[in-house]
């Protein structure tokens, strides 16, 4: 076992897609794509490559921790009471345990992403 990993970000294999839980969903009609690239600490920690079309969700993080970083697209996350803060292609940010708000995906998104449970 290797114990470095290289996430691929265009991936050949087929991704396991989804949508959003009908409780979660806002507004649009977000298809969800991810390409699970790795699993460690038992079930702990999950990375991979996510991508989702534009719609807008709840995003409820609970115990969970995720670090993500946009590959391309555009997004606007809005935690409850707070501000819209805008992430591009390049940008990189986390969402801690607790986070609660609106996820909207303006334009189609990839992102790498690093979930701590």
């Amino acid at each position: 076992m290797s114990l470095l990993k290289t996430i691929d970000t265009d991936p050949s294999f087929a991704p396991h897609e989804s949508g959003p839980l009908p409780e979660r969903l806002i507004s649009g009609n977000p298809a969800f794509k991810t390409w699970a690239q790795d699993v460690a600490r038992g079930e702990a920690i999950h990375t991979g490559v996510w991508e989702a079309t534009p719609g807008e969700t709840r995003s409820i993080k609970g115990e969970t921790f995720e670090f993500c970083h946009i590959l391309a697209g555009v997004v606007e996350l809005t935690p409850d009471g707070g501000e819209p803060v805008v992430y591009r292609a390049g940008d990189s940010f986390v969402m801690k345990p607790g986070f609660a708000g609106v996820w909207k995906t303006i334009e189609t998104v990839r992102k790498i992403y690093v979930i701590v449970k």
